[in-house]
């Protein structure tokens, strides 16, 4: 049985107060974080959760609250940890470099620094089953701004399916990739429909039954989620949330 934790469950605004996108899932292969924002640090200590009990990072999209937080928690893996163990990044078309870039930018930069562990970057092409380590990942298309090379991941782990939306909008396609999973994580930034890159809770509602999975739950709430989770039909995450799959 493997456990996911929600490390960070609000929109790029840190609505409510709670921290931007990471889930935590460990399976019996060792951990897997999905997106890595840049208060993920803060997330893992809060919930007593280890940088060195991650040995993949898989990356939803470049938006910044979705991987800004890999070059902190590099830095932090280096010096704080003195990690010795391998860490595998993977993401859409162009990871690496993007990762790369994004810590130069920071002032992180990894060029010339010689790291104590074994740094890996994977790409993951939409449809191809890539082993990331805990899990086996396969990727699909999903509707958000395409310059950030969005996608959605479909995980097996330990025998079951987890699906992760990453950020998108609805589109028809989405329900396929649901279907049969133990657990559903998805996006739903608004209430009401706003931006058509985003899921809201109202368009989403009477959906729900087509993903035909075992268990939905949303994360990813912009303010006016945030102020209704736990009050509404479907259910919603919050930062620390620990489920069982």
């Amino acid at each position: 049985m493997s456990r996911v934790t929600f490390v960070g469950t609000s929109d790029a605004f840190g609505a409510g107060g709670r921290r931007q996108s990471a889930i935590f899932v460990e399976t019996r292969s060792g951990g897997l974080l999905l997106d890595c924002a840049p208060t993920t640090n803060t997330g893992l200590a809060a919930q007593g959760i280890p940088r060195g009990a991650i040995d993949a990072i898989a990356v939803s999209h470049y938006h910044g609250d979705h991987f800004a937080g890999i070059p902190a928690f590099l830095l932090a893996a280096i010096y704080e940890d003195q990690r010795r163990h391998a860490l595998l990044i993977a993401g859409p078309p162009g990871v690496e470099m993007r990762v790369r870039g994004a810590a130069d930018a920071m002032g992180y930069g990894l060029a010339g620094r010689e790291l104590p562990f074994a740094l890996r970057f994977a790409e993951l092409p939409a449809g191809r089953l890539v082993d990331l380590g805990p899990a086996r990942a396969r990727s699909f298309p999903v509707h958000h701004q395409p310059q950030t090379c969005p996608h959605g991941l479909d995980l097996e782990v330990d025998g079951r399916r987890v699906v992760f939306s990453g950020d998108t909008g609805w589109f028809d396609d989405l329900p396929q990739h649901t279907r049969g999973a133990d657990l559903f994580l998805c996006e739903c930034t608004f209430h009401d429909p706003a931006i058509p890159e985003h899921m809201a809770y109202s368009e989403l509602v009477a959906r729900a039954p087509r993903f035909e999975c075992e268990r939905l739950v949303l994360t990813h709430l912009g303010a006016s989620m945030s102020e209704r989770r736990g009050l509404l039909e479907l259910e919603t995450a919050d930062d620390g949330l620990r489920l069982e799959v």
